[in-house]
Order: C-alpha cells, then sequence, then structure tokens
C-alpha cells in the first residue's frame, strides 16, 4: 500500500497569461525549467499521452502521463497511467500583464517509508526543488518575453 504525498507552490510571473500558458502548455519545454525532467515527449498518435524521464544523481524514473482536464489559460491537470505513479495539475490565475503559475505534485512512495521520508528529506527535498523550478520558469518566461517587446518596439517605430 502506497501514501500519496502532496506539494503546492506557486510564483508570480511579469508576463501575460498568454504566453505563461503558452510555455507550459508545450510540455515538450518543460525540460528548460524543471531541474529533474530529463525528457518529455508528446505521442503524435495521442497527443493526451506524454512519455515522462525524471533524472536526478542516480535514480531514474520514467511514466506515461495523460492530461486529464485542460482547460485553456486556466489548468493542465495530469496523472500518470504507468511507470512512477504520480498526478497533478497546474493552474493559471491572469493578473492582467502578469499571472501567477501554481503547481501541485502529488506522488506515491510506500506506506512507512512515505511518513517517514515526508518528515525527513524526500518532502523538503521535492517541494523545494519545484519551488525552484517555478523560480526558473520565472525566468525562462522573462527571457522569452524579451524578445517579443524588442520586436514590438521596432515595429512601433514603422
Amino acid at each position: 500500500m502506497s501514501d500519496w504525498l502532496e506539494h503546492s507552490v506557486q510564483v508570480e510571473v511579469a508576463v501575460p497569461i498568454d504566453l505563461v500558458w503558452s510555455l507550459w502548455s508545450d510540455l515538450e519545454q518543460m525540460p528548460h525549467w524543471m531541474q529533474w525532467i530529463e525528457s518529455v515527449h508528446v505521442l503524435e498518435e495521442k497527443p493526451e499521452l506524454s512519455r515522462w524521464k525524471l533524472a536526478t544523481g542516480s535514480l531514474e524514473f520514467s511514466w506515461l502521463s495523460r492530461i486529464v482536464k485542460l482547460v485553456p489559460h486556466q489548468i493542465i491537470q495530469w496523472e500518470s497511467v504507468d511507470g512512477l505513479p504520480n498526478r497533478g495539475a497546474v493552474r493559471f490565475y491572469d493578473r492582467h500583464g502578469s499571472s501567477i503559475v501554481k503547481l501541485t505534485v502529488s506522488y506515491a512512495i510506500p506506506g512507512v517509508l512515505g511518513k517517514l521520508m515526508d518528515n525527513l528529506f524526500l518532502g523538503r527535498a521535492v517541494e523545494s526543488t519545484i519551488q525552484a523550478d517555478l523560480e526558473r520558469f520565472r525566468e525562462y518566461a522573462l527571457k522569452v518575453k524579451s524578445p517579443e517587446k524588442v520586436l514590438a518596439n521596432i515595429a512601433d517605430c514603422y
């Protein structure tokens, strides 16, 4: 029997919701800002499914994930259908010129081990890692936004 551990973190990003949404909804971009995610491949024949690979140190996990809820500019919710048991959601909040991104991740680990690990290393490590991932996302989104701003300023000159 497994226990599910859950972590939620959020960050405000000074970019419009359209850009935040376009970056997160392109799952294959995730390794740009998610430290432990080595690769994401969306299946061509079934785009609601994606193959994920997580690698940290000597540990490596993979899983097949299914999008179970997708509401543009609001939520992407998933669950694993094989491999590493996990589920979660990314929620988006429009702040008219900036956006809030809230990431909730749940994962299963064996019963007694789960309680022990959550109170010690694993829970804190996962939460600090996904918070750092969101901080990296903020930096990534700001870099992506900058070229658009430069192009818009150039276009305004003509």
